[in-house]
């Protein structure tokens, strides 16, 4: 297969029609090798507009890389800079995290598979990718524990804005996630104002898969 022109279609057809125009992130999409972050018998799926399952020994682990349009716009409207320090919540393979490490000073990204985990460590060792820490556990437990950030992230969805990690976030911050249950789900920016105030901007209407221990909404009590 032509890894290369398979990605120059990745960004001309599907990334670019998604408004993704920041030359430095279409950079980074052609530099960042995402065949190298997907299981081997599934490399000619790479490039496909669809969330790719995560297998670890050719075993789906229920989980999935976000689509590569997602991944990028996610990038976009980040809006990262090179002292930012960025939380990731839910590794999968460490294609993200790599992206994002190219753009701020470091990021750490915690993943509650402990096989996905290690998963993830070898890709990045195998590519020599510096500035990221895995971390086992919960990141909804876990982000209070581990001071505030700049920028945070979630690889999939949450059905309520989750508020821990609005509170790890900055003043100036940026909360990006993706809120609410199928079939209403929205990607969502928030941003902590310097009062400490988060201010929301939904962004598009899209689908994933709820994260583990994500918050639920409050229920109606009548």
């Amino acid at each position: 297969m032509d890894f290369e022109t398979a990605r120059f279609n990745m960004i001309e057809q599907q990334i670019r029609p998604w408004n993704v125009l920041n030359q430095q992130v279409l950079d980074l999409l052609g530099a960042i090798k995402r065949e190298r972050f997907v299981p081997s018998e599934l490399q000619k799926l790479a490039f496909t507009d669809c969330d790719l399952p995560i297998r670890i020994n050719g075993q789906d682990t229920g989980e999935f890389m976000l689509s590569p349009k997602m991944e990028a716009r996610m990038l976009q409207d980040l809006e990262l800079k090179p002292l930012d320090k960025v939380l990731e919540i839910g590794t999968g393979t460490g294609y993200m995290a790599t992206l994002m490490a190219q753009q701020a000073a470091h990021v750490t990204t915690i993943e509650i598979n402990p096989e996905i985990a290690n998963l993830a460590r070898a890709n990045l060792k195998k590519e020599g990718v510096t500035r990221i820490k895995v971390i086992d556990g919960c990141g909804f437990a876990l982000a209070p524990t581990l001071g505030q950030f700049d920028a945070i992230v979630l690889s999939g969805a949450s059905p309520a804005m989750p508020k821990t990690l609005l509170d790890a976030l900055k003043p100036g911050g940026r909360l990006l996630v993706i809120v609410g249950t199928a079939p209403v789900m929205q990607l969502v920016l928030a941003r902590k104002s310097p009062d400490g105030q988060a201010i929301s901007k939904p962004l598009l209407e899209t689908l994933a898969k709820p994260l583990q221990n994500a918050p639920q909404p409050s229920a109606f009590v009548f």
